[in-house]
């Protein structure tokens, strides 16, 4: 499974790396679904966590007094001031390369990069998106305490809710949230943007808690 896993990280850090290689400097300004980040910031982002070592960013969290969430920002924004061909090589070059955050695993990683595909394509208009079965597998990985813990999901977001994707694939139990598992996981993760894709009596509930945070 992590072979596996790791195979599609890099075919999902090469097809961003595709579709940031054509952007325009407009686009690339454009506001991404990652509240306050342009889409050349979460390219910068997965740059970063492929040239920053986990030491080297937790000195820069000392930094921000503990602040991970500020921290990842600034961090992001910096490397996504760089230019864009430079952005795209280091996403190129180390496509392949393995990183598995203590207490998260290569599947937190993986996720990152089904989502943050589309967080740029989307608000692009471009049909940039990793196949169905990577997103079931980023599903498989949202709803567990670890992608709370790396920040992927809110504590509480998901409580007294059954997630069903289109094929059948499905998790927990109360108040359905219904649709395909790409605007699942994308609104899971914090994108209301997909909410408009999902259907049920626990969308409105799905919805409050994303704008609460």
């Amino acid at each position: 499974m992590t072979d596996d896993v790791q195979s599609r990280t890099a075919a999902n850090r090469t097809s961003l790396a595709d579709l940031c290689a054509g952007l325009t400097d407009a686009e690339l300004d454009t506001p991404s679904l990652c509240a306050g980040w342009r889409c050349r910031d979460v390219l910068g982002h997965l740059a970063m966590a492929l040239e920053l070592s986990f030491p080297r960013f937790l000195l820069e969290v000392v930094r921000d007094r503990g602040r991970a969430s500020r921290t990842s920002f600034r961090v992001a924004r910096a490397f996504g001031d760089r230019p864009t061909a430079e952005l795209v090589s280091i996403l190129r070059e180390h496509s392949g390369d393995v990183v598995s955050p203590p207490g998260i695993g290569p599947l937190g990683p993986f996720t990152d990069s089904c989502i943050h595909l589309r967080d740029i394509a989307l608000p692009l208009d471009m049909p940039s998106t990793p196949p169905y079965d990577d997103w079931v597998r980023a599903l498989d990985f949202l709803v567990t305490p670890r992608a709370v813990r790396a920040g992927f999901v809110a504590r509480g977001r998901l409580a007294g809710l059954h997630l069903v994707a289109d094929d059948g694939w499905s998790w927990g139990a109360g108040a359905d949230v219904t649709g395909p598992a790409e605007a699942l996981a994308l609104a899971v993760s914090g994108r209301p943007v997909a909410l408009a894709d999902l259907a049920g009596d626990g969308v409105p509930v799905l919805r409050d808690r994303l704008v609460r945070g």
